[in-house]
């Protein structure tokens, strides 16, 4: 009875802690809804700016407990826990919805023709949830995560975990509105993780939030090849959301905010339109003391963005290195302290500003944040890399060359052996350019790495040679590809 009641317990703290479909796009630009705090509880706000500015269209549906839109203005839907699915055709206004229907999963997506809504990868309807069509789900396995369908009509995607392996997700997609499931990728994330999947603006676009490492992570080749975009800073009092938006590369999130018995209840979006590079900040509701929280990213005029799913996000150019760092912090920030290669020495107090890095190699970025209660930090490891463009050979010590690389030259792949040495639970090798520009990184776990020619987007390198080396330099070597 005891386990039984810890279980109650923590699914409760599951669905209050990592909401799932929060907020939901609308059919226009800039157009979105999202469930927040009131004055007296809670109700389901309308935007038309990005959420800019919002305002409550209905503080009466306290039992909603997932959100879509359709492609029809004014139509928005919710479901409630027991399963009973509602519409409104009028933008979800007080006194506007009919019950519509039962039996409906939690995990309810608009589609991508007018008056198509799914429940879950079960089953789907085609006119405004009056009736539904049951879907076979052959090679669905495992345990659901959750569920999304692409732009691409009649492609949807489940993400499952399987009993007994914990350090994998299956990433599932159907081509055919859900008959038929295959593995389309597994992705190296502990199965205790919650994730939540949003479609993007295109074909073949989906957004990944792991809530455990509040990192998301997209793909634009119907889940074949993932990239780490962003990591968000986050705390005890706050739920965080994701949708992505109807413009190439937007994104919105939805942080929320309630503590003290909800004397204090905040609704903050964060809106990206270069796939979660920078972000505008707004504060739609304020109720009580603002939290506080450190946010922020980098980018640079010039130089390169590497992203990889095993690595965070970093921001890497030649030296000397201009980079523009951008504050989206939460709260009612009176100072901040910018620690740009995080030795504990205070760098800038400003909010934005750029920063010149002025020698080679990997640092680590600190913001600080203080308000007249509190104060919150966020660290960004390995942020930022620079390089020197000229020598990247003389930065390679020939005396240090342990890292053995069969066939060498090579055309299709080749096979990078680590010296006894350096093996450790996870290996990272660097590959440059003969120019000296980072082409990919690559981890693995095994004393034996793969390169298969392809730099970090997926593409072929062009032929010539290349140099690899491990993260720390230690180890190095020269190869050549030939075609």
């Amino acid at each position: 009875m005891k386990n039984a009641t810890l279980t109650i317990i923590l699914l409760f703290l599951a669905l209050v802690s990592y909401p799932d479909r929060y907020i939901t796009r609308g059919p226009n630009t800039g157009e979105i809804y999202f469930l927040g705090a009131t004055y007296t509880g809670e109700g389901l706000y309308y935007s038309t700016d990005h959420g800019l500015t919002a305002y409550c269209v209905d503080s009466t549906i306290t039992e909603a407990m997932r959100i879509t839109a359709g492609l029809t203005p004014g139509v928005v839907y919710y479901v409630t826990m027991g399963q009973a699915l509602y519409i409104s055709y009028d933008y979800g206004n007080q006194g506007t919805w009919q019950y519509r229907n039962s039996d409906i999963k939690l995990q309810i997506n608009s589609g991508v023709v007018e008056g198509h809504i799914y429940s879950s990868f079960n089953k789907h309807s085609e006119d405004y949830g009056i009736n539904f069509i049951n879907h076979n789900s052959n090679g669905f396995f495992g345990s659901k995560k959750d569920v999304e369908i692409d732009n691409d009509e009649n492609v949807g995607y489940v993400i499952v975990d399987k009993f007994g392996v914990n350090d994998s997700v299956y990433l599932l997609i159907s081509n055919d509105n859900f008959d038929n499931l295959e593995i389309q990728k597994v992705l190296s994330m502990h199965s205790g993780a919650f994730i939540h999947l949003s479609r993007g603006n295109n074909n073949g676009e989906l957004y990944l939030l792991n809530y455990f490492l509040n990192s998301i992570f997209f793909t634009s080749s119907y889940g074949n090849d993932w990239i780490k975009i962003i990591t968000l800073n986050n705390k005890t009092g706050f739920s965080i959301d994701m949708v992505g938006g109807r413009t190439e590369g937007e994104i919105y999130f939805l942080y929320r905010f309630i503590n003290m018995m909800g004397q204090n209840a905040h609704t903050y979006i964060l809106h990206s339109t270069d796939y979660g590079v920078t972000f505008e900040l707004f504060h739609p509701f304020s109720k009580g003391q603002e939290p506080l929280l450190a946010n922020f990213s980098a980018k640079t005029e010039g130089g390169e963005s590497i992203k990889d799913i095993d690595s965070i996000y970093y921001v890497t150019g030649e030296m000397p290195l201009d980079v523009e760092f951008y504050n989206y912090s939460i709260g009612d920030v009176n100072s901040y302290e910018w620690d740009f290669n995080n030795d504990g020495t205070i760098d800038s107090y400003e909010e934005n500003l750029v920063y010149t890095y002025s020698d080679t190699g990997w640092y680590s970025v600190n913001l600080t944040v203080y308000d007249d209660y509190d104060t919150n930090s966020f660290v960004k490891e390995n942020y930022i890399y620079v390089y020197k463009l000229t020598d990247v050979e003389e930065n390679i010590d020939p005396a240090n060359d342990q890292i053995c690389c069969n066939p060498n030259p090579f055309s299709k792949q080749i096979t990078i052996t680590l010296p006894r040495s350096n093996i450790s639970k996870t290996n990272e090798l660097i590959i440059f350019s003969n120019t000296g520009k980072i082409i990919k990184c690559i981890k693995s776990n095994n004393k034996e790495i793969i390169w298969d020619g392809t730099n970090h987007s997926g593409n072929k390198c062009l032929p010539g040679i290349y140099y690899i080396t491990s993260k720390n330099r230690k180890y190095s070597s020269k190869i050549l590809l030939t075609d």
